[in-house]
């Protein structure tokens, strides 16, 4: 039997096929990730090496001698991205006595990987003007920010960046000659400013761009964006950085689509992933499945979402230790269409905001005409063992929110940490042990299959090292 998928009545029974399997139907599948992203999405490979280039340095205490800090690596690196053929890998490989690799900014221009062999770690310079992106700027708070170029820009399709090492930014880190970290900077900007840190991977009109396995470290800003880019994938990725490292996220999809994050542990110093849609465009058909987080600030949508974020689906995390769990976020200055997020099989703990869902970020209304508005959200088995707030607001009477609650278990909530309003709630059949009630709720029984709360005693892994 064959299927025609241009006609209509094909695309629905694939359709209907792929919803059992969300559901989880008991249906015999292969290793593979189906859900929101419509590609098809098995774990990558690794290619063929082009080059391997060996390492010269060495690492002491976890970061370069100080002698090092002048011997870079840049060029030779980028010589082997530019010289490789497409669909293969540049090797960093480590020797008995060296394991590093210290460089400034490297393009990925062609579709090839940077490969990074376990134990072999690529260090960022400590000096901000291998970054700079304006003469003078990087590593500085001024009124303008952008000021720096990323450690890895990648600006080509099918390129990724794979193996078992780690990138290291050294956010933490003394800038040459100063006292003084990109860290810090990031905290003076509190007071007023922009901080001019650079991040660690962008990827910008990148499709088909793949992370794979590898560690990132230390970022002096975002780790990883992924900007105007069909087809994403992070699979096996490991974020590792403070929890007091401001601005740190760990990977931001913005203005793009077909993405997907699976299989990874992040925690962080702000959100551990954040899905935006600003001025790049909307960001539609994301996948973020069986990944677990720790400190950071969860699992986010926004704060930009003014070109709308759509057909999201989050799946089988579990989150220790953040700050809110599953959260979307905006207001009047950024706002738009959120539209079609699911939550299904979360488990949270040590969370003090488990449900945040909000169009007044950070507690304010906001300037401007860009209302957020946030409709057909589903929370579909979700527990979180400890007690926590719980927080689903609409902006006013003609902006509410619709949200869909069935197996939704709170420990110990209290009725006065549970804030709603502007809000259409469907509650059930599955258990929801909080009430929404205020000024604009009006809540309905759900009449769907019913989501069971998941035990989640089992399901907190400690983060992987080495």
């Amino acid at each position: 039997m064959s299927f025609d998928l241009s006609r209509p009545a094909a695309r629905r029974l694939v359709s209907f096929v792929l919803a059992l399997v969300t559901m989880g139907v008991n249906l015999v599948v292969s290793r593979s990730v189906s859900a929101q992203d419509t590609r098809t999405v098995t774990e990558p490979t690794i290619p063929a090496v082009c080059q391997t280039l060996v390492a010269d340095l060495a690492t002491v205490r976890g970061d370069l001698a100080k002698k090092d800090e002048g011997k870079l690596d840049t060029q030779r690196l980028q010589a082997a991205l530019d010289q490789c053929a497409p669909g293969q890998a540049v090797e960093l490989r480590g020797s008995a006595a060296n394991d590093a690799f210290l460089s400034g900014p490297l393009t990925i221009s062609r579709s090839v990987t940077l490969l990074v062999d376990r134990g072999v770690t690529l260090f960022a310079s400590r000096n901000p003007r291998n970054f700079d992106a304006r003469p003078g700027a990087c590593g500085t708070v001024d009124h303008q920010g952008g000021g720096c170029r990323p450690l890895i820009a990648v600006k080509a399709p099918n390129a990724a960046v794979m193996g078992d090492g780690s990138i290291d930014g050294r956010g933490g880190d003394d800038l040459l000659g100063r006292h003084v970290t990109w860290w810090d900077l990031a905290e003076q900007a509190r007071s007023g400013g922009k901080q001019n840190c650079f991040r660690l991977i962008v990827a910008s009109h990148a499709d088909n761009f793949i992370l794979y396995r590898i560690t990132l470290r230390n970022s002096p800003n975002f780790h990883v964006v992924v900007d105007r880019t069909n087809g994403f994938t992070a699979w096996g990725v490991k974020i590792d950085t403070p929890a007091n490292a401001r601005n740190t996220d760990g990977i931001d999809p913005s203005g793009s689509k077909n993405v997907t994050i699976t299989h990874s542990w992040i925690r962080d110093g702000d959100d551990n992933v954040a899905i935006k849609a600003g001025g790049s465009g909307p960001s539609t058909d994301i996948s973020v499945t069986h990944d677990h987080f720790y400190y950071g600030h969860g699992m986010s949508i926004g704060s930009e979402t003014f070109s709308g974020d759509r057909r999201i689906l989050v799946q089988d995390l579990s989150m220790d230790g953040t700050t809110s769990g599953m959260r979307i976020k905006s207001d009047a200055s950024r706002g738009g269409l959120v539209d079609g997020v699911t939550f299904r099989d979360v488990c949270m703990r040590n969370v003090k905001n488990p449900i945040d869902i909000s169009p007044f970020y950070e507690h304010h209304r906001g300037s401007g005409d860009k209302i957020p508005v946030f409709r057909n959200i589903f929370l579909e088995g979700v527990h979180a063992m400890t007690p926590g707030n719980v927080i689903m607001v609409g902006f006013d009477s003609s902006h509410g929110s619709t949200i869909w609650l069935n197996g939704v278990e709170i420990d110990g909530v209290q009725p006065q940490n549970v804030e709603t309003q502007f809000g259409a709630f469907t509650v059930g059949p599955g258990v929801v042990n909080f009430k929404m009630q205020g000024a604009g709720v009006t809540v309905s029984k759900g009449a769907s299959r019913e989501a069971a709360v998941p035990a989640c005693k089992n399901r907190f892994a400690g983060f992987p090292l080495g």
